[in-house]
């Protein structure tokens, strides 16, 4: 497809200010923010950047491309979209908006359980191509209904999310009050009242709703027990006696998200992964852990050829792409840039965001003359 953007926002930083300023500060932060004192959040990013990578510009070279294989479908770029939970928070709409996008752009959009549309709802929207990740719940019969669902709808991946044994903890959500139901606060609503043009959309729009939990919500349940029932519910714990029906009842490719230990690699090719996506949550979970890069180090080491070994956390632009699978990842995947986009430009967003990170990656492999992604770590600099 060709490649059309706002050139009023050629950059992931200019759709970040932009969305700073166009939605609510307590929706801003849960999207922006990190827990603790976000030193992880911090070197996600900028560990990333600390990679160099070197062009070989004598070399003969053909016009690059970004098609990248993976399970069996050839996408056509080395990136997809990370879950994200109460993605139509931040804007309404977020997940479809990205969904269609992501199907429209031929790049893979991973549907979280916690998400603001249903699982049928996206595969109408990407013929059946999303992924979906599964926020372990505690019941087998429910666990075993998503799964269900997710394989009708003609999902090929399923996403186990491994790295939220317990909740982070995020001050800035807690001062925010942004619990389930969102705490409306004098500040909240002059926050919304700042911003117009969100308030009118979101208004229009509903309140956002965990659509795929939907037929699962008790009847008549009001907004104030929806948080008593998500945790009585929902348990994201999970060990290798919980991962195994799974693995036997899912007959797609299964992949485990959050891993960031050579142990957990290690038991994840044990149990017949398919797949680990290194990653630390977006630096949300644990601030005094490894950035996700840094864990990509020994990981891809001892497991590149078991496993299909994928990260997110920290990646934004097309250059921190191409420094990931220089490092080793055969595929990335990006919450946050995505995000900014959606809530920085509306409907637009998707299509804009899909499209400047294309440009950017391509324009590193021109400058460094490899013609294919899986060239990338040829150009490391060691």
């Amino acid at each position: 497809m060709e490649l059309k953007y706002n050139h009023q926002y050629p950059s992931i930083d200019g759709l970040r200010e932009r969305a700073r300023k166009r939605i609510p500060r307590f929706a801003f932060e849960y999207l922006d923010g990190g827990c603790n004192e976000e030193i992880n959040l911090a070197k996600n990013t900028s560990e990333i950047r600390e990679i160099e990578l070197k062009p070989c510009y004598l070399e003969d070279h053909e016009e690059p491309s970004l098609k990248t294989e993976l399970f069996g479908h050839v996408y056509d770029a080395p990136f997809g979209i990370a879950p994200v939970g109460l993605q139509g928070l931040m804007w309404p709409g977020a997940s479809e908006i990205l969904a269609k996008a992501a199907f429209e752009h031929n790049i893979p959009f991973i549907l979280s359980t916690v998400a603001t549309a249903s699982i049928e709802k996206v595969a109408e929207l990407t013929e059946g191509a999303a992924w979906f990740q599964l926020y372990y719940p505690k019941e087998e019969k429910l666990r075993n209904d998503i799964i269900d669902r997710a394989a009708q709808a003609g999902m090929p991946v399923l996403v186990l999310l491994c790295d939220v044994p317990t909740f982070g903890y995020r001050a800035k959500e807690i001062k925010n009050g942004l619990a389930i139901p969102p705490k409306m606060t004098l500040s909240n609503l002059a926050q919304i009242m700042g911003c117009p043009t969100w308030a009118v959309s979101t208004l229009l729009a509903g309140t956002p709703q965990f659509k795929t939990l939907t037929p699962y919500l008790p009847k008549g349940l009001s907004l104030r027990h929806l948080g008593l029932f998500m945790n009585k519910t929902f348990s994201g714990k999970l060990n290798e006696e919980r991962i195994k029906p799974i693995r036997d009842r899912w007959k797609g490719k299964l992949v485990l998200k959050g891993v960031a230990s050579e142990e957990d690699a290690e038991k994840a090719r044990q149990l017949g992964m398919d797949g680990i996506i290194v990653s630390n949550h977006g630096g949300r979970q644990l601030d005094a852990g490894q950035s996700a890069i840094k864990a990509l180090a020994g990981i891809q080491e001892k497991y590149a050829g078991k496993l299909k070994i994928m990260m997110d956390s920290g990646l934004r632009t097309g250059p921190d792409v191409a420094r990931a699978l220089a490092s080793g990842a055969e595929f990335t995947f990006m919450g946050r840039s995505f995000m900014y986009g959606v809530a920085a430009l509306g409907k637009n967003g998707g299509d804009h965001t899909m499209s400047i990170l294309k440009i950017q990656l391509k324009q590193v492999l021109e400058q460094l003359c490899c013609e294919k992604v899986s060239d990338l770590s040829r150009h490391i600099v060691r």
